[in-house]
């Protein structure tokens, strides 16, 4: 029991080192500026601020803050000649990559509440919990998204210039069609931009429908991401 508690112990620093060294720092230091700059300029031009504006206004750097560590995780692990040995650990896709993705998802969720709670200070009283919470889905999607994408290509550059042009496509598609902009079909669906003509138990249903098709969509691609870790030779 003792050499598996160490053992785990070692796997959580090395998984933590991954997360946070090399360029996630830089990401993160995005993430921050694109925030704040935003945060002053809506301040200085005085707009409407709302919890509507405020999840927008978060929504990038919670991409951003997903974007590293899942996107080059793998190609990570290939240039530090850890692949070997993570590969000779029983159930690896999920002692190592699931338990990966669990520590990224917990550790964004911590720095949006920490981004959230600046935004209440600064610029308008949201519901802290609630607004990280909202962005969590959307996060577990695209970053589940990019994953299944970094067990395809296993490089970190192909992976993100596929997600950009996916984002990009799935942004101008679900603006461009006004049925699907308010439908739960639309992985960008704002749960605090509630359309005036619409009734609020149908807008919840909405929030619900769309919350549901993006947990069980970002299931899908984290299974199917770790059934492509099955093919050991394919990353060795």
């Amino acid at each position: 029991m003792k050499k598996y508690i160490i053992l785990a112990g070692r796997m959580v620093r090395y998984n933590l080192k991954i997360i946070f060294a090399g360029k996630f720092v830089w990401f993160l230091l995005a993430a921050f500026v694109f925030f704040a700059f935003f945060m002053f300029q809506m301040a200085w031009d005085r707009v409407e601020i709302n919890e509507e504006s405020i999840y927008y206004l978060l929504f990038f750097p919670c991409m951003l803050l997903i974007f590293y560590p899942v996107v080059f995780g793998i190609q990570n692990d290939e240039d530090s000649r850890m692949l070997e040995i993570i590969f000779s650990i029983p159930d690896y896709r999920y002692k190592v990559w699931g338990a990966r993705m669990l520590m990224v998802y917990v550790a964004d969720y911590v720095i949006l509440l920490l981004f959230a709670l600046l935004a209440r200070w600064l610029l308008y009283p949201v519901p802290v919990f609630e607004m990280a919470a909202q962005l969590l889905f959307p996060m577990l999607f695209f970053g589940n998204l990019a994953f299944l994408f970094s067990t395809l290509t296993r490089s970190g550059n192909a992976t993100a210039v596929i997600m950009i042009v996916l984002g990009l496509l799935f942004f101008i598609f679900m603006n461009a069609v006004d049925l699907i902009s308010r439908s739960f079909w639309n992985v960008f669906l704002n749960p605090f931009s509630r359309p005036r003509e619409m009734h609020p138990l149908v807008w919840q249903s909405t929030i619900l429908k769309s919350r549901l098709f993006l947990t069980v969509g970002g299931i899908v691609f984290l299974l199917a991401g770790l059934l492509n870790l099955r093919r050991r030779e394919k990353f060795i």
